[in-house]
């Protein structure tokens, strides 16, 4: 059973669902159709983590000042919408993780910066019902790294900052974690390698789900440094 630490708020893409290809096709289906440069998935791996909105300002030439950003956007948005879930999938682990995690007492959430519709139907399709609080980019909270969206996932789950600890595979996952004041366990399998989350001050990198549970046991032994 949990220690002190019962409550684990995850990100989602690059920490429990690979959607990168799904997102690239999203982006370069948006690029065609205005007749912009496409992007390889490497390129797109390198502009996420900010929500969709910074993610195309990130693809499209000159950025939200191009005259077209707007329908640009939109046409992401709906295309992704269709097709999610052509290609998108749990990393290896994750499955057996939640699971075993959700047996032993854990309260599960997701905070993420893609937008809430999606949020909550991926992971409603692919994590129910382990996962009970999924929140995304919308107009009514502060995207991360702003605490918001944590604090929401949170009150969801009825737990306080002391009861948690965030999983995610960014500096954005990082500072959002300080920002709420709780301790981050970083990943190394999504969208940012070991050595750009060391640069960025992460404490503790998971490069499996195993290690993730190892260090999870850790602290509850150890109080964990936020």
């Amino acid at each position: 059973m949990p220690g002190v630490i019962d409550t684990i708020i995850f990100d989602l893409d690059g920490t429990l669902l690979d959607t990168l290809t799904d997102l690239t096709n999203s982006v370069n289906h948006a690029m065609e159709r205005f007749g912009f440069p496409k992007h390889t998935e490497d390129g797109v791996r390198r502009m996420v983590g900010n929500g969709v909105s910074v993610l195309m300002e990130r693809a499209i030439p000159n950025g939200c000042e191009n005259p077209g950003f707007d329908e640009c956007l939109k046409v992401f948005r709906e295309h992704y919408e269709l097709h999610k879930k052509d290609f998108t999938k749990p990393f290896p682990g994750v499955m057996g993780f939640l699971e075993k995690a959700s047996s032993q007492g854990y309260k599960l959430g997701v905070v993420s910066n893609k937008f809430d519709l999606a949020v909550k139907g991926l992971c409603q399709d692919y994590f129910a019902p382990y996962i009970t609080a999924a929140i995304g980019e919308s107009v009514q909270i502060a995207r991360k790294p702003a605490p918001d969206t944590v604090f929401a996932a949170m009150e969801e789950l009825q737990v306080t900052p002391s009861q948690c600890v965030y999983v995610g595979d960014s500096d954005v996952d990082i500072a959002t974690a300080k920002n709420s004041g709780i301790p981050c366990i970083s990943v190394s399998w999504g969208f940012r390698s070991r050595k750009f989350l060391q640069a960025h001050g992460a404490r503790y990198i998971a490069g499996s789900m195993a290690e993730l549970e190892e260090i999870l046991a850790s602290f509850q032994q150890d109080s964990p440094q936020v």
